[in-house]
């Protein structure tokens, strides 16, 4: 008896399964293109009408990780159909497995552990788009925090990306004031009094808003360096990322002012 191939009903099912997945994915698509309309909305509907809107950073901070779940629920349902529609019992599998044992054999422990750990990242508020963080010795802008990964751009534009699950200890340095430290060299025969006098003169010149100073600056006293050289020091407080533009500005006025006033620095 010859085993007879029936190619009709084989094609026919092939033409139905795929065009099941062909309306199944527009159909996602479709709800992909309007659940982030409707995000994008509800976000600037609260910017806009809320009384005490929440800050930028935070709010775009939200919005990312709002966008993030609802395209991974988005993934998860297109998968569970495909792998239905091909006639995968994907529920016995999950039943008779076990979620966490299904996610093991699949090779996903690093992907649960960084969603774990993005969850409690971003529910202690750690850190928020627009921080400067250091994280295991990468500094940088926090550009995008997700539940699976956070994106730093460094000084030098280089963009990186680091799992959550190697998120361990986070220096965020755009919560509090930061400090902006002047050492200028001296010598044991430099006129000290002369050389405060100057400094102070300055500061009381300095546009304090502009340089975006929150605490003016104040002579700490003296200090030697590695190399021996004796510097004294003077220091400022700024806004976060401000810092560096205050040295450099203070830096500059003290040693033009010294230099305008006779006195000779150690070179």
């Amino acid at each position: 008896m010859l085993f007879k191939v029936d190619w009709e009903g084989i094609a026919q099912h092939v033409l139905s399964v795929v065009t099941q997945l062909i309306l199944l994915t527009v159909v996602l698509l479709l709800i992909n293109w309007i659940g982030k309309k409707i995000i994008k909305h509800i976000f600037k509907s609260n910017i806009k009408l809320s009384k005490n809107p929440i800050p930028q950073n935070k709010m775009d901070t939200i919005y990312t990780i709002v966008l993030n779940i609802f395209r991974y629920v988005l993934l998860f349902f297109w998968i569970y159909a495909i792998l239905s529609a091909i006639g995968i019992p994907v529920g016995t599998l999950i039943a008779g497995a076990g979620i966490f044992s299904l996610a093991i054999g699949l090779g996903a422990q690093g992907f649960v552990s960084d969603m774990v750990n993005g969850f409690f990242i971003l529910l202690e508020q750690q850190i928020s788009v627009g921080d400067y963080i250091n994280v295991n010795g990468i500094e940088g802008t926090v550009t995008y925090v997700g539940i699976r990964t956070t994106q730093l751009k460094s000084f030098d534009g280089t963009l990186n990306f680091i799992p959550n699950r190697n998120i361990t200890v986070v220096s965020n340095q755009s919560r509090n004031d930061m400090r902006a430290l002047i050492e200028i060299p001296v010598s044991s025969h430099s006129p000290f009094d002369q050389i405060k006098q100057v400094i102070e003169h300055v500061n009381k010149g300095l546009d304090i808003k502009g340089l975006k100073i929150t605490q003016k600056p104040s002579i700490l006293g003296f200090s030697n360096l590695n190399d021996g050289t004796l510097v004294i020091q003077i220091v400022a407080y700024s806004k976060h990322g401000e810092q560096y533009n205050v040295k450099n500005v203070l830096m500059k006025k003290y040693l033009v002012a010294l230099n305008n006033a006779g006195i000779e620095l150690p070179k």
